[in-house]
């Protein structure tokens, strides 16, 4: 159970002072996970990410231009416009060394002269600026009495927003929230806090809410270091815990004897790489031991990881038992069954496919076939992991491109049967400190060589401008037989927008080929998103304008050309999976990095390093460094356990020192039973790993 000195802090926002139905419904959007209410908690979590500096309170004369001051003054002359004029109305105010004017737009004439009544003494705060040689202030942000100076913060805390909520209301939220916090155990270690000079958990939170200095915001101050390394903590333990009760489950010893593996190693039109072959030594060592399987295979663009896949299965079925492969989506998914069926089936494997899509009675006959044990390896979507399917004896879940998958649904994978071993795949190179924050349960294998063969992508970096250069080339390149992929840009991460720019880049270029052009995005059905990329494939089609539902793992080896519109738009990481598309075949390909000029420090830095090398590793590290973690994951758009107080790329030395006391806490105390254990416990329930604290009841 949840700790009940934490309940207050797990109360509904709208709880809160100041905090209504309709301003409770703006914090959700703000806040809130997708279709949850905003909590007290998240509140607290959402910490300012600069200040305004109020201190400065000068004489008139003595007031730096372009700076917020805060002036003590009274208003000697009110200047309303004309009626019916647009014109704002002024305020003269004076003290003893010079006169300065308020302006106000479109203000409430009233209130304005009821706010800085003549002869009032008033203390003024904003930005003074110097208009047609005059001193003036145009919207103060504050004007206040004797009483409301003295409630004025000195340093006053910035928050981000969303349309309708403002700066104050998030204020008074945050005030209420503090109101709340209870007073809880310490959970680190004593000796380190002394050592760090940290704060206690709720000094923390009071002294980044209420700065006293600018630099208290920053996210190198003690008590944002405290606030960062808790949350690193609580993320580590969770994952020392998984880890521990996945081997204390146990797993099943699955022996191959290569009847299947030596047949399609033969069959392939090339050798295994070094690294391949490492990887395969790591899983199948992991497959014969009686402990549970959960690793991790991250490979570059191109690295040849299905086969790796494909290869652990065959493995799985020499054992008498069954293998499932995940795919993302259906496109993914029919592809890996088009490619690695021909492969299995040749081999003696009995694969089938099964999506969403299916039709009933083709659905009910899979689900017969898989609970008698009839077919060996199932490919599908994740509707794989829905109740109504059931296998005969799964052996090996293979999860591809999901980084998206938190650890709890890793653990509900393995309960599709006895002692499921799991191996999650990524094409997505992902930095170390990374790996670490979501896949510390899990062992890596890593896949940097590419198969032999594959040629440098050309990658040139083009204006829009030029954009009538490039469709002439793309006409000559596709005369001489190429294809290529049209990436259209990413649209404030709204995809309504998205898909309108792919319609429109697709009906100009219609204009110059006609029914050559085909166009697929994610708004589309899936049958109609199958029949655009098989046209493609067959060539009916010789470009294909798209949204970034391209980006992972299709494969089309006849196209050599990727176009992507508005490079600068993208990350790194992204940029990378779509070169990836081409350069699968054995001829010349390029990559065109279409810009609009001119280009900002980090999107130019991007291209560069685009242009420099295709070593997908280096790209991520050069990705978390231009951009943060969540972006790199892609967590913004699809829930992996982003942070809300770390910021991995400054804290991520914290994050080893978290991982090494996660390890020995779990080897001193493993049920957290301790005082310092149940203070552990209402960490967990703070930063939403409670899966971790199941696991302890579940014994």
């Amino acid at each position: 159970m949840r700790p009940t000195a934490l309940n207050p802090l797990f109360a509904a926002a709208r709880t809160l002072p100041g905090v209504g139905e309709k301003t409770g419904k703006l914090f959700d959007r703000l806040l809130a996970e997708a279709s949850a209410e905003t909590r007290v908690l998240d509140v607290l979590f959402h910490l300012p990410h600069s200040s305004i500096d109020r201190r400065s309170r000068p004489k008139i004369r003595d007031a730096q231009l372009d700076q917020v001051v805060t002036i003590e003054a009274v208003a000697t002359e009110h200047r309303p416009p004309p009626p019916r004029s647009r014109a704002p109305y002024k305020v003269l105010v004076e003290d003893e060394t010079g006169d300065l004017l308020l302006v106000f737009f479109l203000a409430n004439h009233q209130w304005i002269e009821k706010m800085l009544p003549l002869g009032a003494r008033r203390w003024i705060s904003g930005k003074l600026e110097l208009w047609e040689g005059h001193l003036q202030m145009v919207h103060p942000d504050r004007v206040l009495d004797e009483e409301g100076l003295k409630k004025l913060p000195p340093v006053e805390p910035v928050y981000g927003l969303t349309e309708g909520l403002y700066q104050r209301s998030i204020q008074r939220a945050v005030e209420g929230a503090l109101a709340r916090l209870p007073d809880l155990t310490e959970w680190l270690d004593p000796a380190f806090q002394r050592q760090r000079k940290w704060p206690s958990f709720s000094n923390a939170l009071q002294s980044v809410h209420h700065p006293q200095t600018p630099q208290d915001v920053e996210p190198m101050q003690p008590a944002r270091l405290r606030l960062a390394y808790d949350e690193l903590l609580a993320n580590q333990l969770a994952l020392v815990m998984v880890r521990a009760r996945m081997k204390k489950l146990g797993g099943r010893a699955s022996p191959g004897d290569g009847r299947f593996t030596r047949k399609i190693e033969a069959d392939l039109p090339y050798s295994l790489t070094g690294a391949q072959k490492t990887a395969l030594d790591e899983i199948r060592a992991d497959l014969t031991s009686d402990k549970r399987m959960l690793r991790l295979v991250q490979g570059d663009v191109g690295s040849g990881k299905t086969i790796v896949a494909l290869l652990a299965m065959a493995h799985v079925v020499e054992a008498g038992r069954q293998a499932a492969l995940m795919a993302p989506t259906e496109i993914l998914a029919r592809q890996h069954y088009e490619r690695l069926g021909a492969l299995g089936e040749t081999a003696g494997l009995r694969l089938a496919l099964l999506t969403g899509r299916d039709k009933a009675a083709e659905r009910k006959s899979t689900l017969a076939r898989l609970a008698a044990g009839d077919i060996d390896i199932v490919i599908g979507t994740h509707a794989l992991f829905q109740e109504s399917v059931a296998f005969a004896d799964l052996g090996l879940a293979v999860v591809d491109e999901q980084h998206r998958f938190g650890v709890h649904q890793r653990l509900a994978l393995g309960e599709k049967g006895a002692a499921v071993d799991v191996l999650v795949m990524t094409a997505t190179p992902i930095p170390r400190t990374l790996v670490l924050t979501y896949f510390g349960d899990m062992d890596v294998s890593v896949l940097r060589e590419k198969p032999p063969g594959r040629a440098p992508i050309d990658t040139r970096a083009i204006p829009l401008e030029r954009i009538d250069e490039v469709i002439d080339g793309i006409g000559r390149a596709i005369g001489n037989g190429a294809r290529v992929y049209w990436v259209c840009p990413l649209v404030d991460e709204n995809e309504d927008l998205d898909v309108a720019a792919a319609t429109e880049r697709a009906d100009v270029l219609r204009q110059f080929f006609g029914d050559q052009v085909g166009l697929i995005h994610g708004k589309m059905k899936g049958a109609d998103k199958d029949a655009a990329m098989s046209a493609f494939q067959r060539g009916e089609t010789k470009i294909l304008v798209a949204t970034t539902v391209i980006e992972v793992g299709v494969d089309v080896p006849e196209a050599t050309i990727m176009a992507i519109e508005h490079a600068e738009r993208f990350g790194l990481a992204q940029l990378h999976q779509l070169r990836g598309r081409v350069g699968r075949g054995g001829a010349k390909s390029t990559c065109l990095l279409l810009y609009k000029s001119p280009l900002g420090e980090v999107a130019r830095a991007r291209i560069e390093i685009m242009r420099d090398t295709e070593d997908g590793f280096r790209i991520a590290e050069e990705d978390l460094r231009l951009r943060g973690e969540g972006e790199v994951l892609g967590s913004r758009q699809s829930g992996t356990p982003g942070f809300r107080l770390a910021v991995i790329e400054l804290h991520a030395d914290l994050l080893a020192i978290a991982r090494d006391d996660a390890q020995l806490i779990h080897a001193r105390d493993p049920e957290l039973e301790s005082e310092r254990g149940a203070a552990l416990r209402a960490l967990l329930y703070l930063f939403g790993r409670d899966e971790a604290v199941r696991l302890l009841r579940a014994g």
